[in-house]
């Protein structure tokens, strides 16, 4: 991957989503590495249209523009964060949850959100990290799930710096070895799950970046996308 990424940077005090921002650069022809940074979004943007909900100036909000970038991107930026995270909070107590959310004691810490435009020659990686908020200020709906690395909001720059280093490190790596180190901290494996289709239990992850599902019924299928629920009680 050429150039460091973090240059050039856009910073708003309030957006609507990092991510929107950052697609509208990369169209423009904004070059590789350019990163933009909120304090606080409005319609942030997660997985299956989720909206990504955090008090203002407590977490890490930034979006990426890329114009080289591995097939798995989005699963290079869960590493990415996780490999911060386990710094923090010890690397036992850091999982991915395929295909790339990080869990923190089995509760949300992170999301990541990977677009890409291959015909454009752009892809846009976007990261929301729970630095310094404090789970008791979030929806009551999330006060079960979602994870803090509890930090004050002055880490939150050191955060942003030390995430964009270990981007650097997992952007370069082999498809190999990033696929080996998620499969070191798949959360579902050896867990049941439910997805659209069926129920099952995770077995690992294939050379695709699938998940591999025991269901069961014969060889294991492959999941290539879409929504994975952990089943109480696994």
């Amino acid at each position: 991957m050429s150039g460091p990424l973090g240059r050039p940077r856009l910073h708003h005090r309030v957006t609507d989503s990092t991510s929107l921002v950052a697609r509208t650069l990369a169209a423009a022809g904004a070059p590789h590495g350019t990163l933009v940074t909120a304090g606080e979004q409005r319609a942030g943007r997660g997985r299956q249209g989720r909206t990504w909900s955090a008090p203002p100036g407590r977490a890490l909000l930034m979006s990426l523009v890329l114009r080289e970038w591995p097939p798995l991107v989005p699963v290079v930026g869960a590493l990415a964060v996780a490999d911060v995270a386990a710094r923090v909070a010890g690397a036992q107590a850091v999982a991915i949850k395929w295909p790339n959310d990080v869990l923190l004691g089995g509760r949300k810490l992170a999301g990541v959100l990977g677009e890409g435009r291959t015909h454009e020659g752009w892809a846009v990686l976007g990261i929301g990290l729970n630095v310094a908020v404090r789970v008791a200020d979030l929806p009551p709906e999330l006060h079960d799930r979602a994870a803090t690395l509890g930090l004050d909001p002055a880490a939150i720059e050191p955060t942003l710096e030390a995430l964009l280093r270990a981007l650097e490190q997992r952007l370069a790596q082999p498809t190999g070895e990033v696929l080996d180190a998620l499969r070191a901290r798949d959360a579902l494996r050896g867990r049941r799950v439910r997805w659209a289709k069926g129920e099952g239990v995770g077995c690992g992850i294939d050379d695709a970046g699938r998940l591999l599902v025991d269901t069961g019924d014969g060889d294991p299928i492959a999941l290539e996308a879409g929504e994975v629920h952990l089943l109480p009680g696994t």
